[in-house]
């Protein structure tokens, strides 16, 4: 079996170090980087499975490593920084991070949040052109339109159904409200989010068996939604 590769984007020594020993601990491949410039060089000639990014490098934003890397690679990208607002979180997610994770870390947590990314690569790679999504008792049928939870199909509004398919399409990856609006509405106005909080409780309603425990929808509260691996 192939190792992921990793390429660690981080100008801290310290965190630089911890996060290799912590990779090679786990049997995977890393490289090193420690400035956006490098970052950027080595995402497009060592074609690395992840990136872990710092934002605050000492030569340009994070985010702007993001968008760069964005213009011809899907790679999964975590952010790891100290910055822990929502608004910067937001922002590197908009601009095409799949994950965040803020300083302090757990190294635990780090390497749950790269499982995950790693069963979406795996999921993703056996489906290939498949048009059925199967998640847990989920499963939505693409090509007809329909979603069921076992045998039931379950009932849903072409709103619903959308935010379904957007979900499911980027499983294990936070979709802020941002990115949701826009394509589901096609803009991101206030009244937008408005709508996609209560069509969100209404899908959940449906497709959850506790929608106050919700096993399938993860709700990043002043970011987002997730849908999760099960």
């Amino acid at each position: 079996m192939l190792k992921t590769t990793v390429l660690v984007v981080e100008d801290d020594k310290s965190v630089r170090n911890l996060v290799r020993t912590s990779l090679t601990t786990q049997k995977y491949n890393y490289i090193l980087a420690e400035n956006g410039r490098e970052a950027i060089a080595m995402a497009s000639s060592h074609n690395p499975d992840i990136i872990i990014l710092d934002l605050g490098l000492p030569d340009t934003d994070g985010v702007d490593v993001i968008k760069k890397i964005r213009t011809w690679s899907e790679v999964p990208i975590i952010v790891l920084s100290a910055r822990s607002e929502d608004t910067d979180k937001i922002e590197a997610l908009d601009a095409g991070a799949d994950d965040y994770l803020t300083k302090p870390f757990s190294v635990e947590e780090l390497f749950a949040r790269l499982r995950v990314i790693q069963r979406r690569l795996a999921t993703y790679g056996s489906v290939g052109g498949e048009s059925i999504f199967t998640n847990g008792a989920l499963r939505v049928d693409y090509s007809a339109g329909c979603a069921y939870i076992g045998e039931t199909e379950l009932h849903l509004t072409p709103i619903e159904y959308k935010l379904l398919c957007l979900l499911s399409q980027n499983v294990g990856k936070v979709l802020t409200h941002t990115f949701i609006t826009k394509r589901i509405w096609g803009s991101s106005y206030e009244n937008e989010i408005a709508s996609l909080r209560v069509f969100m409780a209404t899908l959940r309603k449906k497709l959850e068996a506790e929608p106050g425990a919700p096993q399938y929808i993860q709700t990043h509260i002043g970011v987002g939604y997730r849908m999760t691996k099960i």
